[in-house]
């Protein structure tokens, strides 16, 4: 079984960073998704897509993985650049 691991990137919509240390581990999907007949809606019999896992270190994560025999993509978290600006700068 194929997993992911990664470190939960910051919400957009707001400025704060909670919860962006954790790292979690998602199950790649089994199957493809289908539309409902009736509803229209997207779905599929694969139960392990609705799983996800949350560690408090990179490590503990690996090492659920390895337990538990999966076969997972660590995927980097990427570096934070911060744009400095003054607010001044907005009237030139």
């Amino acid at each position: 079984m194929k997993a992911r691991i990664f470190q939960k990137p910051k919400n957009a919509m707001q400025s704060g960073r909670a919860g962006t240390q954790r790292w979690m581990l998602e199950f790649a999907p089994a199957e493809p998704r289908k539309a409902d007949p009736l509803m229209g809606w997207a779905g599929s019999g694969d139960t392990q897509r609705q799983l996800r896992l949350g560690f408090a270190s990179r490590d503990e994560a690996l090492a659920y993985a390895e337990r538990e025999g999966l076969e997972v993509e660590i995927i980097p978290t990427p570096t934070r650049r911060l744009k400095i600006q003054a607010y001044a700068d907005n009237f030139r």
